[in-house]
């Protein structure tokens, strides 16, 4: 079976053209190139930092995945989460998770993870989530709640959106045993893309994942 690899590199606009031949010419191999106009910092592999723009959202979007984000013609749309409910006093959002989600290390993806994902979150709009969600409960593997101190009608734009990557969820059990820093230099995610490595500054190289829930990416 051949591996579909995308390779994201840092290059300047000279030979962004050159790059996307190459990748014209490479995808008969089921390898794609993407030029980007800027370095892609190996912070952007790590959601709980994410700044507050949407140029890492590339790179997060491709390694991770998140309880809601947007999709084709969807603003939100159901991504881990196969569906969500608001509460008629706007005091609790409940997910539900699809089932059989994995990491790409093989660790099942639960709500546990969802909740380790949104406490350990500290990146932009971090403070104002916080300071509103009282609690995250789990109620079972695949059901979690999210109860707010009061109604807040903007809780899904800044939980479902590029507003912050509150939503992403990353493994609770391997980032424990790796910390921080061993998840930022070996990231594991749930997204379309495995990662493979990293030159910082010149390249990230992905490899389709193919138990990911929605497609396998191809050329």
């Amino acid at each position: 079976m051949r591996r579909h690899r995308l390779i994201v590199a840092a290059i300047i606009a000279a030979i962004v053209v050159a790059a996307a031949h190459a990748a014209a010419q490479t995808a008969l191999s089921g390898e794609a190139v993407m030029a980007w106009h800027v370095t892609i910092a190996p912070t952007w592999l790590d959601p709980s930092t994410a700044p507050p723009q949407i140029t890492p959202f590339g790179i997060l979007y491709a390694v991770h995945d998140a309880l809601v984000r947007p999709l084709p013609n969807q603003k939100m749309g159901a991504s881990l989460a196969e569906s969500w409910t608001e509460s008629a006093d706007g005091l609790v959002y409940e997910f539900r998770l699809r089932r059989g989600l994995r990491f790409h290390n093989g660790d099942p993806l639960t709500t546990e993870d969802v909740k380790f994902s949104f406490e350990r979150y500290k990146g932009a709009g971090a403070s104002e989530l916080k300071g509103r969600v009282q609690q995250v409960e789990v109620v079972d593997p695949l059901t979690v709640r999210f109860h707010l101190k009061e109604p807040w009608p903007d809780f899904m734009t800044f939980y479902g959106t590029t507003a912050t990557a509150a939503g992403v969820v990353v493994p609770k059990k391997y980032l424990t045993q790796v910390g921080d820093d061993g998840f930022r230099k070996q990231p594991v995610g749930a997204g379309p893309y495995r990662y493979v490595s990293q030159t910082a500054g010149v390249e990230v190289v992905l490899e389709a994942y193919t138990g990911y829930w929605r497609r396998v990416p191809a050329e």
